[in-house]
Formats: C-alpha cells, sequence, structure tokens
C-alpha cells in the first residue's frame, strides 16, 4: 500500500493523495467526484506552490493582459486600415473575472504584469482595474504598453493607483510621418506623455520602435538622440509578421543593420547591461541619460529565456505570442471551475510550449519522416500531399498538433468508458471478503481512476485541458461462483461543458483505474491481465451514440466490421506500417 501511495502521489501531487482511504466515505456513499469535492493543492494553507516551469526549464513570472480589443489608431504593422472584427462584450473577461484570473496567477508564482491591448486607455475603467490588480498579493510590478496617445491626462491618477512602468509605442518622430504611419494625427500627444512620465518619476519609461526599410529606418540616429536628455531605454524592434500586417521580409530592419547604422551617427556607442529575462540587447551613447536597445524577435529569437504568458481580452491563455493554441480560462471560469482547476489548465498549456517561436525567420523545410507522425509516403508532391483537414491532429508538415476547437459551440457533453481486469479464482474471493493483504484495493482504484479523468490533459499528448464537471469511477465484482477466476469490470463516467468531447478523460479514468487495482493485487496474482478499453457511449458535440433505439448495454460501441480471419485477399484493406507504433 505504502509503494502504491507514493507512486500516486509522484503522478497526483502530495496533496490529492494522502492515504488509499482518503476518498473512501464519498464513494460508499454515492457521491459523485467533481472539482468542488476532490481535495485539490489549494486548500493546504501550508503548501508551496511550485511555480511555473515548462519542458524546457523556462520559468514564467510575466503576464501580459490584454484588456481590450480596440484601439484609437490603425498602425500599417499592426491591423488592417479598415480596423479588425471585434468581440461582443459578454464574450470579453469582465473585471472580477479578470481579477480573480490575476490572483490564481499570482499564486502560480507570477509577480510582473503588464497591461496592453489593443490600446488600454480607451478603457474608461483603467485607472480602477489598475488599482485593482496593483493590490493582488504576490504581484511586485505593474506596467503598461500604451500608444500614448490619450494618455498625458490619467498619467497622474494611473501612478496614484499603482502603475510603475510604462512603455510607449512610438515609430517616427516626424509628424507627417506618424500620421502616415498610425493613419491619425497625433505626435505632440505622444511626446508630451513621455515628458510627464518622466516628470513624474515612473520607475521605468520605454520607446519601442518598429523599424522598418524604406519607412523609418533613416530616423535611427535620431531616437538615440531622444536618450541625449531623457532617462528612456529606446527600443528598436524588427517587423514581425501579424495577422492582416502584410508581413515582408524585404522591409525587415535586422539587429545588425540597424545597430551599424547607430554606430554611424555615434561612433563612442557602447555595450550596456542587459536586463533579467532579456528581450533587448542594451546600448548606451557614453554621457547620454538614456540608453537604446534591439528587440530581434526575428533574427535572433530571445526564446530561450521568455518567462512571458497573455492572456487575451477573451479570457484565452497563450504561452507563445506568435503560437496558434489557445486554452479558454473564461470558459473555465464560468463553467464554476475552482482556482485548482484553473492552475492545472494553465500548467498543462505551458507544457505544450515549444523551444522556439513559429515566426522565427525561415529555416530550409525539413523532410517529414514517419517519427514525426506523418502518414503520407517521405516526400510526396504537392499535389499529393493529405489535406490537413483529413488529418486534424497534423500540421502540414507532418508535425503533431494541437487541435483547433475555438469555432465548435459549447455544448454538455458526456462519455462512458470501460475495461476489465482478467483475475484467478483465489484472488477474486479475496477481493470479495476484502481481504487483500495491501488493503481496499477497489477504493484505491477508484480514487486512482477519477483523478486521473481529471488531469488527462497532463497524461494524453495533444488532450484538450476540460474543466470536469464529474468524474466517477466503479469498480464491479463478477455475480455467483467462479472456479477459474472472472472478469472486473472497471467502468467510468464524465462529464463537462466545453467545445470538445470527454471520451478521453473516461479511458483515461478506466486505464488508470485498472492499472491501480493490478498494482494492487499483483502479490496474488501475476497472471492478470486488462482488456476491452473501449469507450461505450458519448453525448454531445456532432454525433451521439449509441442512438436512439440501438443497444447501449454489453459494451457496445460504434459499430465495426467482424474480424476477418480469412487467407490474405488481393482486395484486402491496406494498413500502413510506418507509424512508429507498429
Amino acid at each position: 500500500m505504502m509503494a502504491y501511495n507514493n507512486k500516486m502521489k509522484l503522478m497526483f501531487g502530495t496533496k490529492r493523495f494522502i492515504n488509499g482511504r482518503i476518498f473512501s466515505n464519498s464513494f460508499f456513499n454515492g457521491q459523485r467526484l467533481t472539482h468542488t469535492n476532490i481535495q485539490t493543492d489549494n486548500q493546504s494553507s501550508d503548501s508551496k506552490v511550485a511555480p511555473l516551469v515548462d519542458l524546457y526549464g523556462r520559468q514564467h513570472n510575466y503576464l501580459r493582459i490584454s484588456l481590450t480589443e480596440r484601439c484609437n489608431l490603425r498602425c500599417q504593422y499592426c491591423m488592417p486600415a479598415e480596423g479588425v472584427p471585434l468581440s461582443a462584450r459578454d464574450a470579453l473577461l469582465s473585471r472580477a473575472e479578470l481579477l480573480r484570473l490575476v490572483h490564481v496567477f499570482a499564486a502560480l508564482g507570477v509577480n510582473k504584469l503588464r497591461l496592453t491591448g489593443g490600446e488600454p486607455s480607451v478603457r474608461s475603467d483603467l485607472v480602477d482595474i489598475v488599482q485593482e490588480l496593483s493590490g493582488v498579493p504576490g504581484v511586485r510590478t505593474l506596467a503598461m504598453t500604451s500608444n500614448g496617445l490619450a494618455l498625458a491626462r490619467r498619467l497622474p491618477a494611473l501612478q496614484r493607483a499603482g502603475l510603475r512602468a510604462l512603455n510607449l509605442s512610438l515609430d517616427s518622430l516626424r509628424p507627417a510621418r506618424f500620421e502616415s504611419m498610425a493613419r491619425r494625427p497625433g505626435l505632440p500627444r505622444v511626446l508630451a506623455s513621455m515628458d510627464l512620465a518622466l516628470q513624474l518619476g515612473f520607475d521605468s519609461v520605454k520607446v519601442n520602435t518598429v523599424l522598418m526599410k524604406g519607412f523609418n529606418d533613416d530616423e535611427i540616429s535620431d531616437f538615440v538622440e531622444l536618450t541625449r536628455e531623457r532617462k528612456i531605454d529606446v527600443r528598436f524592434i524588427e517587423f514581425m509578421p501579424f495577422s492582416g500586417n502584410r508581413w515582408q521580409d524585404e522591409r525587415l530592419v535586422s539587429e545588425r543593420d540597424a545597430l551599424a547604422a547607430a554606430r554611424r551617427a555615434h561612433p563612442r556607442l557602447a555595450r550596456d547591461a542587459d536586463d533579467a529575462c532579456r528581450t533587448a540587447t542594451m546600448w548606451r551613447v557614453p554621457g547620454y541619460a538614456g540608453r537604446i536597445g534591439f528587440i530581434s524577435s526575428m533574427t535572433k529569437p530571445f526564446c530561450s529565456s521568455c518567462n512571458r504568458l497573455r492572456l487575451t481580452a477573451d479570457g484565452n491563455l497563450k504561452v507563445c505570442l506568435f503560437g496558434e493554441a489557445e486554452t479558454s480560462l473564461r470558459e473555465a471560469l464560468r463553467g464554476g471551475a475552482s482556482d485548482a482547476d484553473l492552475h492545472a489548465l494553465v500548467r498543462a498549456a505551458l507544457r505544450r510550449k515549444l523551444p522556439q517561436h513559429a515566426a522565427a525567420l525561415p529555416v530550409a523545410p525539413r523532410r517529414a519522416l514517419a517519427r514525426n507522425y506523418c502518414t503520407s509516403a517521405p516526400e510526396p508532391p504537392p499535389a499529393r500531399r493529405r489535406p490537413a483537414s483529413e488529418l486534424t491532429h497534423l500540421d502540414e508538415h507532418g508535425r503533431a498538433r494541437m487541435v483547433d476547437v475555438g469555432e465548435k459551440p459549447v455544448t454538455a457533453r458526456a462519455a462512458e468508458a470501460e475495461c476489465f481486469l482478467v483475475v484467478g479464482a483465489r484472488l477474486l474471493r479475496l477481493l470479495r471478503s476484502a481481504r487483500l493483504p495491501k488493503g481496499d484495493a477497489l477504493t484505491v482504484a477508484q480514487v486512482a481512476g477519477a483523478l486521473a479523468a481529471k488531469r488527462t490533459a497532463d497524461l494524453i499528448p495533444l488532450c484538450h485541458p476540460l474543466p470536469l464537471e464529474l468524474a466517477h469511477v466503479r469498480v464491479t465484482l463478477p455475480r455467483g461462483e467462479h472456479d477459474g477466476g472472472g472478469r472486473v469490470r472497471i467502468w467510468c463516467e464524465t462529464r463537462a461543458t466545453a467545445r470538445t468531447g470527454v471520451e478521453m478523460e473516461a479511458l483515461t479514468g478506466c486505464a488508470v483505474a485498472a492499472l491501480a487495482l493490478y498494482d494492487m493485487c499483483k502479490s496474488v496474482d501475476k497472471g492478470m491481465s486488462i482488456t476491452e478499453l473501449r469507450v461505450v457511449r458519448k453525448s454531445g458535440g456532432s454525433s451521439t451514440w449509441p442512438t436512439e433505439g440501438s443497444s447501449g448495454k454489453g459494451g457496445e460501441g460504434p459499430h465495426v466490421r467482424a474480424h476477418d480471419t480469412s487467407p490474405l485477399r488481393p482486395d484486402e484493406t491496406y494498413a500502413p506500417t510506418n507509424f512508429m507504433y507498429f
């Protein structure tokens, strides 16, 4: 029993599994396990929450929060002139929801917040938001990125509310060019916001400048001069691709070219110390009050030291600015998820963060091999490549990816799964009389299955993390006397209100319950076997089965053809053998 408990602690955390009988009352009373009655990590006041570390050892303590999708400018590198479609108001996070999520992230070790947009200053309640977020325990720094157009009159109130650092987006110091880039006038107002922030004594004032060849690359020396009397950091950012901004690599001004231009105008320019978890390489002209820096997201990605997470205005968590995958924390919040459920969603999303963002400058396309889950022949002609829509877990290069379910409707989902543990007669008698040497094996199996169903996304790659409303596991012994042993049935039911089904959660609950029972019983019967793991019922989404009128009893799943035991025939279905599974 002790050995099994230790295994479960490693899998589910010390506080979630204290001993094999911690949840026994709920099972014997027939109470179903949900996120409201399973003990979780946040129920122990003395437990120390592990930091947010991804699979590549990067610790994440910085959360960028989009407060709105709206903006009062139409910068050419950011969005089309006509703007972008806006989400409905009820699809965006409320202030209360945002505050709760910030508490959740702060409990996970996030200590720096940055408010972004759209343009955050278009929010009429911006000062209230800043005051609420700056008071969250654990938050040490609250910063904001703004275009500065409508900011000057609000800066004193924002500073009093707790705003400590300000980044201003400014791409030209020439009024006509500024208006051409932003498709709006307003350069004097932005400069006024910058100077007022310096006068108010903000901890940090930075200027972000996106360089584009043939547009503002001749202003590099002007921006360097901006640091002569002002204690600011001017950071030159490589032009990056976003949806609708017509990105072209020939418009990119690399760090190497920008630095060379700065050195031509200021030969004494010298390297300066970089900030922790740096995004920019910093330089300073001796005697100047401020510094310049280069953010080279395209030519020199800083992904290896990335410590950032992003929360969109509609409540989706993005672990990478350029990544397509998003995790809806809003749906989990509105579905009644506990803080522990939200912790699990965040950690599951972070485990899928890639070592480098997809927008880094082009590398030669690599051959898609069977080892990378490619089911097509090596290097097929483009016309013969299998459409991505047929293999939803593979991208166009044959690499495994998470399916985007963002457009699917949120519906009530349910699934039931079962499997069997075939045991000998002696073990069956011990289970019936509850005299197994290791203790109450049936209850331990139920607990293990319920916990595993809730952690499916942590155990199964490419599974969406879902806040389950129900994870119910039942273990049933065969009736009557069986001299030759019998089959113990393990059954798991799962439910959730989500965009995707819960079949994998039901299967995982069944499988882990069976493994737990096997582990508890192996000292008595070493000839056990686990068999017939399958989904027996599902509802919600695009299909429901068994359909009304068909038999759903006895563990029948979708109809499949009978097993063919005849000799190989010329018209026999071909099964590929270049999968790593075979």
